[in-house]
């Protein structure tokens, strides 16, 4: 009995205790990197945020079921989650999901075409409400139940949804100040630390909250941004920006409508045109902005896509000016100098788009020149044929034609217009050497020889008449290179060709004397004598010898005309010598009478 209360004792001392983080275990999210790689993957790489509340929303239910959290079945029956509920890291996802459905259900409002109504825009700033109401507490449940770096990360996504909401409500900026702060000081610290991939989220999550801080700036008065900032935060992409897209394109159309007001006129080849509408002008400013980014320092650095981008916004704000401008034209009545200024501030915006378009059209012919002469090296890429540039030197053709013809319309030509209307009759020349260039290219791949010499010295003798022009202009150097190299690759080219023609018209001759030597009368030189089908009984090989090339003596094909023994022709020789009875007896007789005659 004694041993045994020794044996007791001593377990009870050998039963070491229990630590707090066993009781207690720290749970870790990286939340910043789940929630970028769900948003990436489900929709908001395009900005499709119907998709990504989907998501979330399905993501909710598998998050329920999993941990058989449902409230209830018919009924429904609210259960919150608080501390003592999060025993798994799984209750955490399902708060920060909740605060997604509500972000991204206010941001699917947000992009309802011509803006939300008043309806919609209650509706929207709830569920901002909500989401930030989500999201503190999540920061909550993550600082008791997180570890540090998990509460940090949670406690800036709190921040950023709070700020946002008072962002969106327009009021109390120095709150959405104070939070948006927050949020970039937590994500600045937390950018110093844990792996490269965490440090580069947070890197570019302060970049993304630069301008919310900056404009929060803006409307306390306490910052002035100039125009050329403003575009470039509205460049900036992400979905955290979304929100700021339509406040920032507030701010700078009021920018642009005060700048305005100082612009009268627009000068255009020694023309000054009065603008007297503000749309008008509101439009070609913008379209100047956006020029400015083209052809300034920071235009050749850009990708082509983003040019491409950009041009077509430049063409965008000059069609709206072109709409202002004839809508006036229908509104202005008799007087004539009104009119008269209307019609050539049209023809100056329309010129001044057909340059931009010759110069969009440019940027694609480099680009697809780039992937032209790629495909020679790397076959994996898509193959860029030489008529897709035929197709663009063709366009270009037409729009430098249109563009002469829309300048050199008028009575009085100042001498800047003919000197202009020259410089692109002679780009139209270019550019119809340089399509005959790679018009013969596309023969050259079909194999045409004649047919692409022809071409390659009708385009080296085109490219040589717009280099003598281009010496007797004006600027003689511009240009002369790009002549230079047509010339010289036509040159070499049409060499190619005629070598690679000679060569094959002697190759067609050995062939066809080949052939001829090789033709037999009988037609049986190479043809097997016997066939598997015909010796079943002996085993002999019917393919032949390894080196052999001819084919298989299976069966003959195709089979020979073989005798088929035909049907018997029964003629009936009985039916001539039968004697077959009298029917005048049944026949019907005539009857003969007076009336009988009438009545036939």
């Amino acid at each position: 009995m004694a041993k045994g209360v020794e044996a007791s004792a001593m377990d009870v001392d050998e039963v070491k205790p229990v630590s707090a983080d066993q009781t207690n275990p720290k749970f870790s999210i990286n939340v910043l990197q789940l929630v970028k790689t769900a948003q990436s993957q489900h929709g908001l790489r395009h900005g499709d945020y119907t998709r990504y509340r989907r998501y979330c929303t399905a993501r909710l239910r598998r998050l329920y079921k999993s941990l058989k959290f449902t409230h209830g079945r018919g009924k429904y029956n609210r259960r919150s989650i608080t501390e003592s509920t999060v025993t798994e890291v799984r209750f955490l996802h399902v708060v920060l999901y909740m605060a997604e459905r509500a972000w991204s259900h206010a941001m699917e409002k947000k992009q309802v075409p011509d803006g939300p109504n008043a309806r919609q825009r209650v509706y929207l700033l709830g569920r901002l409400r909500k989401a930030a109401k989500w999201a503190i507490l999540f920061a909550q449940l993550c600082s008791a139940k997180g570890d540090s770096r998990t509460s940090l990360e949670a406690e800036a996504y709190a921040s950023y949804m709070k700020g946002s909401l008072f962002l969106e409500r327009e009021q109390n900026w120095d709150t959405a100040l104070q939070d948006f702060k927050k949020a970039r000081a937590i994500y600045e610290e937390l950018s110093k630390y844990g792996d490269v991939e965490n440090q580069i989220l947070c890197r570019e999550r302060v970049e993304e909250l630069e301008p919310s801080v900056r404009y929060c700036l803006y409307k306390m008065g306490k910052s002035s941004l100039p125009a050329s900032e403003l575009l470039d935060m509205g460049k900036m992409e992400g979905p955290s920006l979304d929100l700021l897209q339509a406040k920032l394109e507030a701010v700078m159309a009021e920018a642009r409508s005060r700048q305005a007001a100082s612009m009268t006129e627009f000068h255009w080849l020694g023309h000054r045109f009065p603008i007297t509408n503000g749309k008008t002008r509101v439009s070609i400013l913008k379209a100047q902005e956006l020029e400015k980014d083209l052809y300034g320092s920071a235009g050749d650095s850009l990708p082509a896509e983003k040019k491409l981008a950009t041009y077509d916004k430049i063409f965008a704000a000059y069609h709206d000016a072109r709409r202002c401008i004839r809508s006036d034209l229908v509104t202005a009545g008799n007087s004539e100098d009104v009119k008269d200024d209307l019609n050539g501030l049209d023809k100056a915006v329309s010129a001044v788009l057909g340059q931009r378009t010759i110069e969009r059209n440019e940027l694609l012919v480099s680009i697809a020149k780039i992937k032209f002469n790629r495909n020679r090296e790397d076959k994996n890429e898509k193959v860029t044929k030489p008529e897709e540039l035929v197709r663009l030197y063709d366009l270009l053709i037409q729009n430098t034609a249109d563009l002469s013809d829309l300048v050199s319309s008028g009575r009085d030509r100042r001498p800047e217009e003919v000197e202009f209307t020259e410089e692109y009759v002679l780009k139209g020349m270019v550019f119809r050497a340089e399509r005959c260039f790679y018009l013969a290219k596309s023969y050259s791949l079909a194999g045409k020889r004649a047919e692409s010499y022809a071409l390659y010295c009708r385009a080296r003798s085109l490219a040589e008449n717009v280099l003598q022009k281009v010496q007797q202009s004006m600027n003689p150097d511009k240009g002369m290179k790009e002549l230079e190299f047509l010339i010289a690759s036509c040159r070499s080219n049409s060499c190619i060709e005629h070598a690679l023609g000679v060569m094959e018209e002697e190759k067609a001759k050995d062939k066809i004397s080949k052939g001829v030597s090789s033709i037999s009368l009988s037609g049986n030189d190479n043809k097997p004598d016997k066939f598997l089908v015909d010796n079943l009984d002996a085993y002999e090989s019917a393919v032949g010898e390894a080196d052999s090339k001819g084919p298989p003596a299976i069966a003959k094909f195709p089979p020979a005309f073989q005798a088929v023994v035909c049907n018997p022709i029964v003629l009936d020789i009985a039916f001539n010598s039968i004697e077959f009875p009298s029917l005048e007896a049944r026949m019907k007789k005539d009857k003969k009478g007076i009336f009988s005659r009438l009545w036939r």
